[in-house]
């Protein structure tokens, strides 16, 4: 933490050019190949992308999901993941970081732009109480807008369900294409892992509206969970595979305790 009036730089390690090489890390799939060091790889036959250290203002953007599916419910996600920005938001605002607001759904939905300094946290206040529910989920259409938009690169703190039907790589990737460090915050709702319903139902998808009827039994309620726990394992492992911080949290959780997890965990704060 920057002590207070004092101007926060960070000593950040950057792919790319920047001011003094540091350090090498292993390529994943999604890198900028620019930045690969072909030296290295003549004599290892490995991929390594050259690390360079950059002083620079932390610019922080919250990507935060505003797609239908969040708004299921009272208490939904939705107003979860409010909570979590804004506190996220303040840390940020409190350590003199830039501070902007994303809402997105299959677009960007809206844009608060950089703010900076404590006293800016009721503009995010007003910004988030005023955003409304957007279309279906799509990251890959929402951050290719993104990243055309913010060229200054900084952390990426995207907030979402993930419920999405054209795939989350490939957002996630344009992230870490255009260099922006993604942290990922993956929420759900307990309610939707523990339905109490059997019988003929209707199902009604809430991003698209398509109906469908079906028969609910307990055979198919196990196997809903356990597509459910192996869509969260896959999506934590291509995090924890491209060193990206995932955190998964129910709504039903007190929100300051995922505040703490996300602060102890290192990575918001350089």
């Amino acid at each position: 933490m920057a002590a207070s009036g004092q101007r926060a730089k960070r000593q950040k390690k950057i792919v790319g050019s920047g001011l003094d090489f540091a350090d090498y890390r292993v390529y994943s799939p999604g890198d900028d190949v620019k930045s690969l060091d072909w030296r290295v790889y003549s004599r290892t036959e490995r991929l390594f992308l050259k690390l360079y250290e950059e002083e620079e203002d932390l610019h922080i953007y919250f990507l935060v999901d505003a797609s239908r599916s969040m708004h299921l419910g009272q208490p939904n996600k939705w107003n979860y993941a409010r909570q979590v920005a804004a506190a996220l938001a303040y840390i940020g605002l409190s350590n003199l970081d830039r501070v902007s607001i994303i809402p997105f759904s299959s677009k960007v939905e809206g844009r608060l732009p950089p703010a900076k300094g404590k006293a800016q946290i009721f503009k995010i206040f007003n910004f988030l109480d005023a955003c409304e529910a957007g279309e279906h989920t799509s990251l890959r259409q929402a951050f290719k807008t993104f990243v055309s938009q913010n060229k200054r690169r900084g952390l990426a703190v995207v907030i979402s369900d993930f419920y999405d039907p054209d795939g989350i790589e490939e957002g996630l990737n344009a992230l870490r294409y255009h260099r922006f460090e993604p942290m990922v915050i993956q929420l759900f709702d307990e309610r939707e892992l523990n339905l109490d319903f059997h019988g003929e139902v209707q199902i009604v998808d809430c991003e698209t509206d398509e109906a469908r009827d079906i028969t609910v039994t307990p055979a198919m309620l196990k196997a809903y969970r356990e597509v459910f726990e192996e869509f969260c394992t896959e999506l934590e492992g291509y995090c924890k595979s491209r060193q990206i911080l995932y955190f998964r949290a129910p709504i039903q959780q007190p929100f300051d305790e995922l505040i703490l997890r996300v602060f102890r965990a290192g990575g918001f704060l350089k």
